[in-house]
């Protein structure tokens, strides 16, 4: 017990006067002390964090300020680079402002579009009246944003009543922003403004121009590519890489959105309050069945040089539902599946190989057998038998399998983080292999200006899934999405070009449909922890979007890519082998 005698003659408290000053404690240790309502980026600029770390906002006792903010209270203050998550969505949504500044001089009465991201770093951009900027626009609208920089400009937040913001949007013509705010629930919306130019942005920017040096404009399809550093590579621009594939997926998915008349998020809200959900819901799902119809027509076609079709993607972008719904769609061609897991190749667990922190490296392509695997495809497909291997998580051992064969009707379907990197399959014809990739690639937006990102769609898709059937909270999901995207990047990423089709699993209607399951386990992570700030981002964003109603759950298809998330999936237990197996395909085709 403490010495309650000792303590109580020593003077700890004593009368004082109130302090005018507040002050920083940072990360190294230091101290810094300025007067009451100073601004964080003075604190920042006198810690002195060299210009090359892009610091363009600070975590103020764990919760994310712009540096703008006045700082009124003791506090704990840590920088915010633009390697990082938030500080890289500042500065691309920042810099997105700046251009639209711009543009309001050196084009005016036009609306820019951004629509897309593009991999190398950059957005796909468009003027409203779809004409293609000439040269001069480009290098015009160029030069005006690197006056503006030059110019060191203020970037003002401004809180406004929302019936004030209302007004002003539906003056100025911007008719999708009305319509998108007057559902909010709070009374105020802060805007952003820029020489003269206001606009509504969904989360915070950099307080002035000077931080927006880094970027370019160049010409692209129809439109033109807003350019900006990777988080990544925060102080350089990538290198340009044309994705004439990928940009032909997301113009598919706007066509479609034109075809179900919900081209945004105020006109997906307006057909759920209308009462049309289901007919969206119908549709897309339709839009879906034809995508994966004129893959396997795609692979039929092929035949009988096609023997090993490989299915890769991100996390949560459904790779599970959509190879058993292939394999439904071949066998509609009269061709005959078969689906081998790439986990039962793992090596046994003391050769997994070591990742730099020294645990096993699972996702490593050296995890897994490669020679056996490739072996054992080549014997498949000269018609031997082969002996499967499966893998006992539980003892981290390769064990013996079934026996398999397959005839001239059967394909192999495989599907992992692997699946399309050309080292899997060396030795295999290259015709032999038919390779798609498939991920959510989300194309409708909350309006002209904010980008409802593809990453967010397939976060928020894991952390029902995780919640739902792994047991995991939303913070343990959020806390590990940092190491799935760097393997996504290591392993997937950087092989999607090798694929023979892409597909596009993103459904309009999903976020609306996983709001209400999301919130609840969102609200749950623990307040002053990293994971809840991107709770809070990722709650901040679903508010613009309705609920979909309970009773129009019953319209999404119970073999729908979301049931995978949501629950409810009619192909959960599917297994097309195992029809083979029981005899229940001729036995022409059976598996031995």
């Amino acid at each position: 017990m403490p010495n309650c005698i000792a303590m109580n003659a020593i003077p700890l408290v004593y009368p004082t006067q109130p302090r005018d000053t507040v002050q920083a404690r940072l990360p190294d240790g230091r101290v810094l002390e300025a007067p009451r309502g100073t601004t964080l980026e003075m604190f920042i600029e006198a810690a002195g964090y060299p210009p090359e770390e892009h610091v363009v906002a600070a975590l103020m006792n764990n919760r994310l300020r712009e540096l703008c903010f006045p700082l009124m209270e003791d506090a704990d203050l840590k920088p915010v680079t633009t390697a990082t998550n938030d500080g890289s969505r500042i500065y691309r949504r920042s810099l997105s402002f700046l251009m639209i500044a711009a543009a309001a001089e050196v084009l005016p009465g036009q609306v820019i579009t951004i629509h897309h991201s593009m991999p190398f770093g950059g957005y796909y951009c468009e003027r409203g009246d779809a004409q293609r900027l000439t040269d001069a626009e480009l290098i015009a609208l160029r030069t005006r944003m690197r006056q503006l920089v030059d110019a060191d400009l203020p970037i003002n937040n401004i809180r406004v009543p929302l019936e004030e913001a209302l007004a002003f949007f539906q003056e100025s013509g911007d008719l999708e922003k009305a319509d998108l705010f007057a559902r909010r629930r709070k009374d105020y919306l802060t805007l952003y403004e820029l020489n003269g130019v206001r606009d509504y942005f969904h989360g915070f920017m950099v307080p002035r121009t000077r931080y927006l040096k880094l970027f370019d404009l160049r010409h692209y399809n129809d439109g033109f590519i807003l350019q900006f550093p990777r988080r990544t590579w925060p102080n350089v621009l990538q290198p340009f890489e044309d994705e004439p594939r990928l940009a032909q997926v997301f113009q598919t998915y706007k066509d479609w959105l034109t075809i179900m008349g919900v081209g945004n998020v105020t006109s997906l809200n307006q057909a759920i309050v209308g009462g049309r959900s289901s007919e969206v819901i119908m549709v897309a799902e339709a839009l879906h069945e034809r995508q994966l119809a004129s893959i396997a027509r795609a692979i039929a076609s092929r035949q009988p040089s096609v023997r090993l079709v490989a299915v890769s993607g991100p996390t949560s972008a459904g790779k599970t539902t959509f190879a058993k719904r292939l394999a439904l769609q071949v066998m509609a061609q009269g061709i005959y599946p078969v689906i081998i897991s790439l986990d039962d190749y793992f090596v046994d667990r003391e050769a997994t190989p070591l990742d730099p922190t020294g645990a096993y490296d699972f996702e490593a392509l050296e995890a897994l057998d490669l020679a056996l695997f490739q072996s054992d495809m080549c014997r498949l497909m000269a018609g031997e038998e082969v002996l499967l291997p499966r893998y006992n998580f539980k003892t981290g051992r390769r064990e013996v399998g079934s026996p398999l064969s397959i005839g001239k009707n059967h394909v192999i379907l495989i599907e992992g983080i692997h699946g399309l990197n050309p080292r899997l399959t060396e030795g295999l014809p290259e015709s032999a292999t038919f390779r798609v990739f498939i991920s959510a690639f989300t194309q409708m937006n909350l309006d002209k200006h904010n980008r409802v990102p593809t990453t967010d769609t397939r976060l928020l898709r894991r952390i029902v899934r995780d919640a739902a059937h792994r047991g995991y909270s939303a913070a343990a999901t959020i806390g590990r999405w940092n190491s799935v995207r760097r393997g996504e990047k290591n392993h997937i990423f950087p092989y999607q070009n090798t694929a023979d089709v892409f597909f596009n699993s993103a459904l309009v209607y999903e976020l609306s449909a996983l709001k209400p399951l999301a919130e609840p386990l969102l609200l749950q992570v623990e307040p002053g922890t990293p994971e809840r700030l991107e709770a809070n981002r990722l709650m901040a964003f679903l508010q613009w979007f309705e609920p979909l109603p309970d009773v129009d759950l019953v319209y999404i298809a119970n073999d729908s890519i979301l049931r995978e998330f949501i629950g409810g999936s009619v192909l959960e237990n599917f297994h097309p082998s195992h029809w083979y197996a029981t005899g229940a395909m001729s036995e022409r085709i059976a598996l031995k």
